[in-house]
């Protein structure tokens, strides 16, 4: 999921809307995938009177991609796009709800898009998660915003990702207009959200209590340019559904900016939420408000840079928060290929409890 300068999918394309009309090809199947590695050495504070410095081997983002895309005689480009995550069968957990020892469907949907925009419709994220930016990623397959490798064996006191999380990855449709101008709009709706193991995909939601969120509305917008030599990407969106839960009514709404000049890529972000306490939980009083902050630099096959995290749980009676450092870069070895180095201090409360981890890793991602 990472998140760069301007890296938002493309949804415009040129055709206008016809009468029915078959491609005179059948559509192109492509077959790829991506999957993050990493040997890190972890300094944690003792938990519970347990030791727990160690080494840690992550495979993360392990995901096989299966797109079929063509353009039909009167113009429109039609596809579908299916995203495999592969189970993580070395986990020390035997639960389904960690994707042990299994292959799934993460996401799964079509498309279809011209002259009018872009329409999807099936398991997918929504207007508000696509339209988002946030810091730079420059670690190889990792970055404070939304996680794949999070090295602290506390476990997220909250939730670590400024993303839209209320729906995603379910059933959903969404209409995302022509850009004009640099702007453009987006919009989803989700019927029903379910379960959609999103902690176990590294985007760093909390699992606690049954999917109780339905009706999930979303609304984006963002800016995608060039001023005066100056590359800018700009959003905001806002998300709300009803609840079973008495009192509560599920709200999230955030902005994002990227700042890019001479190599330079400045970027960050806002999230708050009311009465959600994890993608798809509502729970009346429940809230959490993260931010990060980021500035990267790449020159030919080199990225580095330095980026921060702060996330707390508004919730009444709770005194969770997290903050997390990273330090890092990566060199692209070739097509698809990418190894780097990272420093990550994670520091975390919870209540009275207080913990703090140090890793220092070798990442190694491959993308096919």
């Amino acid at each position: 999921m990472k998140k760069t300068l301007l890296g938002t999918t493309a949804l415009v394309a040129v055709g206008l809307l016809a009468g029915p009309a078959l491609a005179s090809d059948p559509l192109k199947v492509t077959v790829g995938g991506n999957v993050v590695t990493g040997f890190y050495v972890v300094d944690s504070d003792d938990i519970g009177g347990l030791s727990v410095q160690d080494t840690k081997v992550a495979v993360v983002a392990r995901n096989i991609d299966i797109i079929a895309e063509g353009t039909l005689d009167n113009g429109l480009t039609a596809g579908v796009n299916a995203k495999l995550m592969l189970g993580s069968d070395f986990s020390n957990s035997t639960s389904l709800a960690n994707n042990n020892g299994f292959a799934t469907f993460r996401q799964l949907f079509a498309y279809l898009e011209g002259g009018f925009g872009r329409f999807e419709i099936g398991g997918t994220d929504g207007a508000s998660y696509k339209m988002h930016y946030t810091s730079p990623w420059f670690v190889p397959g990792n970055g404070v915003d939304s996680p794949n490798i999070y090295n602290s064996a506390a476990g997220s006191a909250t939730r670590v990702s400024t993303f839209s999380l209320l729906a995603t990855d379910a059933n959903k449709v969404s209409y995302f207009t022509p850009r004009l101008a640099g702007f453009q709009l987006g919009g989803s709706y989700t019927p029903e959200v379910t379960a959609t193991n999103v902690k176990a995909n590294g985007l760093g939601g909390l699992t606690v209590g049954p999917v109780n969120t339905d009706e999930v509305m979303e609304v984006a917008l963002n800016y995608a340019g060039t001023i005066g030599g100056l590359d800018l990407g700009l959003d905001g969106f806002y998300t709300t559904g009803s609840s079973s839960v008495v009192n509560a009514d599920p709200v999230e709404y955030g902005f994002g900016a990227n700042l890019g000049i001479w190599g330079f890529t400045l970027g960050g972000a806002f999230y708050d939420s009311e009465d959600v306490a994890a993608p798809g939980v509502s729970v009346a009083g429940a809230g959490q408000q993260v931010w990060t902050a980021g500035l990267s630099y790449s020159t030919g096959p080199w990225t580095v840079g330095a980026a921060y995290l702060e996330a707390e749980d508004e919730t009444a009676g709770s005194n969770n928060e997290n903050s997390i450092w990273q330090v890092g870069g990566g060199y692209a070895l070739g097509s698809g290929v990418d190894i780097g180095v990272e420093y990550q201090f994670i520091n975390e409360e919870a209540g009275i409890v207080d913990y703090d981890s140090q890793s220092l890793g070798l990442v190694l991602a491959v993308g096919f």
